[in-house]
């Protein structure tokens, strides 16, 4: 029998998927003061991606709290300290912001829409965090136009790469789904049956996607 093809939709790719990439993004670089600030937050790659537009003197000595180990990484591939690494979901940064004091400075460097409230939250308890909206995405024409196979695997993760998906295609009852996480699996359907990664990375996703081939 046949392998199932896999489809990853993300920005990143895999040597063993079908890489579509899901987003087309575009960077801002709105006048920031770092110095202001005690620690960064950062929630994708983007927002790193970002950051390379500044001066790297002004923000490099900036700890920053990333939502997972992809974030991270991006951070310290520019030399960045990473002060916590979340679990993947905003909620869990809300609970490492307030380990701190409530004067800390945060600066939360997001995009133009975003999935989850964690900051605004944060600041109704009392915490000090800044937002800047440094990117924003939209749907690329890659994967409005795709064609995909009716038993394929479709790795979704994010939300924005499963709503553009559903713009102009259907979930199939004989696909299989795999989401990085909770936030994304939202994202979805409520009829969908889907499996959610172990771990918000892509390789625990690609792991269940061989399984499942």
């Amino acid at each position: 029998m046949k392998d199932r093809p896999i489809y990853l939709f993300s920005l990143s790719s895999h040597p063993n998927a079908l890489h579509v990439n899901s987003l087309a993004i575009t960077l801002f670089q709105p006048d920031i003061d770092f110095s202001k600030y005690d620690y960064l937050i950062i929630t994708s790659k983007q927002a790193v991606k970002a950051l390379r537009q500044y001066n790297k003197s002004d923000y490099i000595t900036k700890p920053a709290l990333c939502i997972s180990k992809q974030s991270a990484k991006s951070f310290e591939e520019l030399d960045g300290s990473v002060l916590a690494v979340g679990r993947g979901y905003g909620e869990n940064l809300a609970e490492s912001i307030k380990r701190y004091p409530r004067d800390t400075k945060w600066l939360y460097l997001r995009a133009k829409v975003i999935a989850s409230d964690f900051a605004t939250l944060c600041r109704e308890d009392g915490y000090n965090i800044d937002e800047k909206t440094v990117y924003a995405s939209a749907c690329s024409q890659e994967i409005l136009h795709v064609t995909v196979e009716k038993n394929a695997i479709l790795i979704f993760t994010s939300p924005s790469s499963v709503r553009c998906f559903l713009k102009n295609h259907k979930l199939l009852d004989s696909q299989k789904i795999i989401v990085i996480g909770k936030t994304t699996a939202q994202a979805l359907p409520k009829e969908c049956k889907y499996t959610l990664a172990d771990e918000t990375t892509l390789e625990s996703c690609m792991q269940i996607a061989a399984s499942l081939k």
